[in-house]
């Protein structure tokens, strides 16, 4: 009775020390990810250098969503992740600038870039 009594606690104790090694290891994993998907944010660099770019015309459309851009622009080969872009787009200064056109945008753009050209320009008001 007491060698089980000792092997049950030792494999309890075991068990324990899996289960917070295994958590210590999800939350340090976790947390690596998400540290290198926010610093994507605000670092992302443009798809390819001025010497090698190419230009690529995108409608965008006044039903599109940040998504479908984001969707658009990466299968143009203008974004590598068209999440990273939505994110970028929502932390954007161009979050409610952004319209819909016809847009000559360039693989050496950075994603703060191609909101800047894909903002609309508001007529002046007259006085």
């Amino acid at each position: 009775m007491k060698t089980t009594s000792i092997v049950g606690a030792i494999c309890g104790a075991v068990i324990r020390v899996v289960a917070v090694v295994a958590v210590v290891y999800l939350i340090y994993r976790g947390s690596e990810i998400c540290y290198e998907y926010g610093y994507r944010v605000f670092t992302e660099p443009a798809m390819t250098s001025e010497d090698r770019a190419r230009t690529v015309r995108v409608t965008i459309t006044s039903d599109m969503s940040a998504m479908d851009i984001g969707t658009l622009l990466e299968s143009n080969g203008l974004v590598r992740d068209a999440k990273l872009f939505t994110v970028q787009y929502y932390l954007s200064e161009h979050l409610k600038e952004v319209g819909p056109g016809v847009f000559d945008l360039n693989t050496s753009m950075t994603a703060e870039d191609i909101m800047a050209a894909m903002v609309q320009e508001k007529p002046e008001e007259e006085e």
